[in-house]
């Protein structure tokens, strides 16, 4: 039975295919989120434990730490994204103009929801 999806430019990928890509990048951010748990926990002031320059450093790793989460939160939205769009059979055509996005940058990106036109 063929569906919308295998007549869209994403088709480079079939809907197996992007499904597990988009299973396989949700499993690597969910399993680097676990491995970074605790890494963004406040730092704390006691300079009886450590320096200035240790806890300046403690408090930037933390922001880092921090803006790697909400990279990774945000990259797991757009897997979401995807697998929505998948289901309906829109996944391969730019959200904005509805063109088929070409099937290069859906295999180097199976989240990407826009064309190369409209996404600047």
């Amino acid at each position: 039975m063929a569906t919308d999806f295998d007549n869209a430019a994403g088709a480079g990928l079939d809907a197996k295919q992007a499904l597990a890509r988009l299973d396989a990048l949700e499993a690597a951010l969910q399993a680097e989120t676990a491995a970074a748990a605790g890494t963004a926990d406040p730092v704390a002031l006691d300079q009886t434990r450590q320096g200035r320059l240790s806890r300046m450093d403690a408090l930037q790793q933390q922001q880092m730490a921090l803006e790697a989460q909400r990279r990774r939160q945000l990259q797991l939205a757009r897997i979401g994204g995807a697998r929505r769009r998948l289901a309906r059979g829109e996944w391969g055509l730019c959200t904005q103009c509805a063109e088929a996005i070409d099937p290069r940058r859906m295999q180097v990106d199976p989240t990407a929801s826009r064309c190369l036109e409209c996404s600047d």
